[in-house]
């Protein structure tokens, strides 16, 4: 029905975007909380972010435009497997629109840490590692699932 290589690009981007999250969360985020200057915190944990973030855009677009091709080549949204279709596409705009809000967010942080603003810069950061971070890695991974289960694996 469609190219291995789109199959391809669209799990690798699965799995650096939700893949991406679930190491910043569990791995770097405890490292970074042990740090206890907290100008020295908060400007580690902006730059990691806005590595990881800006890493992700291009396989977000990746993972979008892949979709959409196995989405439209195997007339998904027409036959048997229409409900799962919807709900993976339903997650991802989900998940795209919580990092965008994300991106915003650490972005708007950036800028007032660079200016010395530290308590309204973490404000604006501060539902990103234990809210909006896992929500995305729960819709991630149960996309990923719901991918398996389309492909009949």
């Amino acid at each position: 029905m469609y190219n291995h290589t789109v199959v391809f690009l669209h799990v690798l981007s699965a799995f650096v975007w939700v893949g991406g999250m679930i190491a910043i969360r569990v791995a770097v985020h405890p490292v970074l909380q042990s740090i206890e200057d907290p100008k020295t915190k908060l400007g580690n944990t902006l730059q990691i972010t806005g590595r990881l973030f800006h890493l992700v855009i291009p396989f977000i677009l990746t993972l979008l435009l892949t979709g959409l091709i196995m989405a439209i080549a195997s007339q998904g949204h027409h036959g048997s497997l229409k409900s799962l279709f919807l709900s993976k596409e339903i997650i991802w705009t989900v998940m795209t629109v919580n990092f965008t809000y994300m991106y915003f967010q650490r972005r708007a942080a950036w800028k007032l840490f660079e200016v010395g603003k530290l308590p309204e810069a973490k404000a604006k950061v501060r539902l990103i590692p234990n809210v909006l971070l896992p929500v995305n890695i729960l819709l991630g991974v149960l996309a990923l699932w719901l991918g398996l289960t389309l492909r009949g694996l």
